[in-house]
């Protein structure tokens, strides 16, 4: 069974590229243009690993990241962020929190960003 994976992202075009480059590598992609709906479909469609922007409306990456892992539905699923936000704070908050890895957009391309998400599944 292919490997599904929850792209909560608010640049619709990202959204796309991204949801395009998972399925042609074999996963499923599902996809959520904002906080609340990525939160919701996290419980609907439990992936197994969900790319998490910081920077969403209605409710902003640090607050699903933090509702993910409170919840035992969805705290074992590894999230990696992907977001422009570079401050150590931010990277430090979001690990705190639980997040797998850290990973700001401009230093990775769509390759790297499959391998990191394979790696992810494996560990």
């Amino acid at each position: 069974m292919n490997k599904k994976i929850l792209c909560i992202e608010d640049e619709a075009v990202i959204q796309k590229t991204l949801a395009d480059t998972f399925e042609k590598s074999g996963y499923q992609a599902v996809s959520a243009l904002d906080g609340a709906a990525g939160l919701r479909l996290a419980k609907e469609t439990k992936p197994d690993l969900i790319l998490l922007d910081l920077i969403l409306p209605k409710m902003d990456g640090f607050e699903v990241l933090r509702h993910l892992k409170d919840d035992a539905q969805t705290k074992a699923i590894p999230v990696i962020v992907l977001t422009n936000l570079e401050q150590m704070q931010d990277i430090q908050r979001v690990l705190d929190l639980g997040a797998t890895t850290y990973l700001v957009k401009a230093n990775y391309n769509l390759e790297e960003l499959v391998e990191m998400v394979q790696k992810a599944l494996e560990s």
